[in-house]
């Protein structure tokens, strides 16, 4: 099986492609332009480095969320484009869930993305050679409100995403059995999307659709409002 995966629910856009399970390439960009000028400049590029036509393709795998409202749409529209010409099935992934693959395998894993406002999405693996086992769903709460969860976790403990820092300051601080990862571990990663899309069911890609979590930003602040005015 050929998997293409891309990732884009963050700032840092990412592809990859892998064959029986092998990885054959993977490039990241996190260069100040938009994933709507490079997420398919991006597949291009990767495509021809691994002599590959889309047609070619058995699976192609996107984040489908949680993350930026806007990446998680330019990931799943390039997705559907290259899809649908060609019939290729599809599989969207958790983006933590794709994180998780980034972490050694041992301990548990917590992996947090930045929702703003001292808020992480989140979820828990169990890490093994297999890779990583769902502890629990992918949510959406203050960083506060995970200690006691976090605290129940076997050790070591590894953080990652880019809300790694809000869950460490939850926890207290700096913790002798607790690591956040370094850069590497930021962000899913394309590699991770392709792996995480070998444990879900493909679908068609008109089938696709965002993991939001949340409402975004304007659907919140409209909320408010109307609560405020008594509506």
């Amino acid at each position: 099986m050929t998997v293409l995966g891309l990732d884009c629910a963050g700032k840092t856009a990412g592809v990859a492609v892998c064959q029986g399970g092998q990885l054959l390439y993977e490039s990241r960009l996190c260069a100040g332009f938009t994933h709507s000028e490079t997420l398919l400049c991006l597949c291009e590029e990767a495509l021809r480095a691994c002599g590959l036509c889309v047609q070619e393709l058995s699976l192609l795998a996107v984040t489908a969320g949680p993350g930026s409202f806007t990446g998680l749409r330019i990931g799943l529209a390039v997705t559907k484009g290259l899809a649908l010409p060609h019939d290729i099935p599809c599989a969207g992934v958790s983006t933590l869930e794709a994180l998780a693959f980034c972490a050694p395998p041992v301990g548990s894993c917590v992996c947090a993305l930045d929702a703003r406002r001292g808020e992480v999405y989140h979820a828990a693996f169990a890490m093994g050679p297999q890779g990583p086992r769902r502890l629990w769903p992918d949510g959406h709460s203050p960083a506060a409100a995970l200690t006691e969860q976090i605290l129940r976790l076997s050790r070591p403990l590894w953080l990652l995403g880019d809300g790694a820092g809000l869950v460490l300051d939850a926890l207290g601080g700096s913790r002798q059995d607790v690591f956040p990862l370094d850069e590497a571990g930021r962000c899913a990663g394309a590699l991770g999307v392709c792996r995480a899309a070998l444990r879900v069911q493909p679908q068609s890609a008109q089938a696709l659709a965002p993991c939001y979590l949340r409402l975004s930003q304007a659907e919140r602040e409209r909320a408010e409002k109307l609560a405020r005015a008594g509506l």
